[in-house]
């Protein structure tokens, strides 16, 4: 893959790049945020790894630059580790976000997981497209076959989560972690009662399903 790393610390920007180069990746390293900009969006990347401050343009708004035009996946790392924290970053359009310090293999882990997800959806104009749905990352707006649909916060980033991993299997632990960054008891049933929610909003009233339970693993978004 070709790696984009935007980091501001010349011995963590060093670290990260020989590590991603043993794992045969192609990487370029930006030491501020106008620097990342001008190179994210000129050019093709697989992932970028932001840090969030960062000088001249801090991560959560470069994020949000890059949002605009790119689906490419981004992780953030951060010595920021509250939940707030974290919800900004995945409000400002990053797909994962890491705390440091880390394991290497854990960010190896990480990004393999959200390089998989590129090409699952269409952005046009800041949107998720899947077949009839839209999904709008600025105003969190949903709509299917041009009819607009109103869900609440929760059901809107469970909705999101699906799609961004369209054709993939999710469990009910990736579900908990990423849509409500929390470990489930496995015995509630809070994702279940979730799912059939959206279920109900955006399936029940079109012949055509996008969410199908996969028995025993999870559930995956799909066209029929």
């Amino acid at each position: 893959m070709r790696i984009l790393v935007i980091e501001d610390e010349p011995k963590a920007a060093a670290f990260l790049k020989e590590g991603l180069e043993e794992h045969n990746h192609q990487v370029d390293i930006a030491y501020d945020g106008q620097m990342g900009k001008r190179l994210a969006l000129k050019e093709e990347y697989d992932v970028i790894i932001l840090d969030v401050i960062i000088p001249y343009i801090n991560g959560i708004e470069l994020s949000k630059e890059i949002r605009r035009t790119s689906n490419v996946p981004i992780l953030m790392l951060s010595a920021l580790g509250t939940t707030a924290d974290k919800v900004t970053g995945f409000e400002a359009g990053s797909d994962d976000y890491m705390v440091k310090p880390f394991e290497f293999a854990e960010l190896m882990a990480r990004i393999n997981v959200i390089s998989k997800r590129k090409g699952n959806m269409m952005l046009q104009d800041n949107k998720l497209v899947v077949g009839d749905i839209e999904l709008n990352l600025d105003d969190k707006t949903v709509s299917r076959d041009g009819k607009k649909i109103s869900l609440t916060t929760k059901e809107y980033q469970l909705l999101e989560y699906l799609m961004k991993n369209k054709g993939k299997v999710v469990t009910r632990n990736d579900i908990a972690k990423f849509v409500w960054d929390v470990q489930f008891d496995t015995g509630t049933n809070v994702i279940d009662v979730y799912i059939n929610f959206l279920r109900k909003k955006i399936d029940k009233d079109f012949p055509a399903k996008y969410i199908h339970t996969q028995i025993g693993m999870g559930y995956i978004f799909k066209e029929d």
